[in-house]
């Protein structure tokens, strides 16, 4: 017998929607279940047709094996660049940028990252276009990813208030990811992943020029100032990044924990409060912007 959603009660039906989530299905596909390998096989036989046809201009449009109409082929992917090349076409795509709106357009042409096909969008930035103070996170999460926005959902009402607590309105913030698009199941960039969207990164922090830079969580540590060290033990520290746009200046940078590592581990907001201090002594020490 097929389970139907009628047949639980609601507290039952939370109680499966909350394990769905912790196991990682945290947004719906479609009603129905779709047998993904039948559809890719019926494809492929289409295509070796079409392939077949295209040399024998006399045959027949290409039917499957049982007659039905042709299986509408999609387009294929363009070729998948190693991850040197992938990395040189990222530099030289973000150094041609000389505006974010040109630099969010190069993005969206960049084909270096294959893990941008399961994203539903490109979450780019929001925030300020000259914002004193920038923070990233390593790569969106699945609400960020839904809604196209840095730092949504609970984790990024979590960032207003912690914003608040240093005296920073979140619409004072720019706010960004090294990686634009979410990886799937929210796992950790690999090496040569974060490769390929640290130029893009890079230019992002360059044509915002901030004067005080945090990086939330490891991954955007690791990425940015090049720390190898735990995010626990590198937070509490003053870090620097070198702006290449701007003649080299050293931008001050800071390490916390990001929001959505908080609400899984509360007891760690103590020291995130004492980086939030610390950073509204480096904002207040700002001298005045002529």
């Amino acid at each position: 017998m097929t389970l139907q959603a009628a047949d639980l009660s609601r507290p039952q039906l939370e109680a499966l929607l909350r394990w769905y989530v912790e196991a990682g299905v945290d947004c719906p596909i479609d009603e129905a279940p779709h047998d993904r390998f039948a559809e890719f096989a019926a494809e492929a036989q289409a295509r070796a047709a079409q392939i077949s046809a295209q040399s024998a201009p006399r045959a027949s449009a290409p039917r499957s094996a049982q007659g039905s109409p042709p299986v509408a082929l999609r387009p294929l992917p363009p070729a998948a660049l190693n991850a040197g090349e992938a990395a040189e076409a990222a530099r030289r795509a973000a150094q041609a940028a000389d505006t974010l709106d040109a630099l969010r357009a190069a993005l969206d042409a960049f084909e270096g990252c294959a893990f941008r096909r399961t994203a539903t969008q490109l979450v780019f930035g929001e925030g300020p276009a000259d914002a004193r103070v920038m923070c990233l996170g390593e790569a969106p999460g699945a609400d960020d990813d839904r809604e196209g926005r840095p730092f949504s959902g609970v984790g990024g009402r979590l960032l207003d208030r912690m914003l608040a607590a240093a005296g920073l309105a979140r619409a004072s913030v720019r706010l960004a990811h090294v990686s634009p698009w979410r990886t799937p199941g929210n796992r950790k960039l690999t090496p040569q992943e974060a490769s390929a969207c640290l130029p893009f990164a890079r230019r992002h922090i360059e044509l915002v020029a901030p004067d005080v830079l945090v990086c939330f969580g490891e991954g955007a540590a690791q990425a940015l100032l090049d720390v190898r060290e735990g995010v626990l033990r590198a937070r509490g520290k003053t870090h620097e990044f070198a702006l290449d746009g701007a003649q080299g200046r050293m931008v001050p940078a800071l390490i916390m924990l990001n929001p959505e590592f908080l609400l899984r581990q509360p007891l760690y907001k103590r020291q995130t409060f004492a980086d939030l201090r610390a950073l509204r002594r480096m904002v207040d020490a700002l001298p005045p912007r002529t």
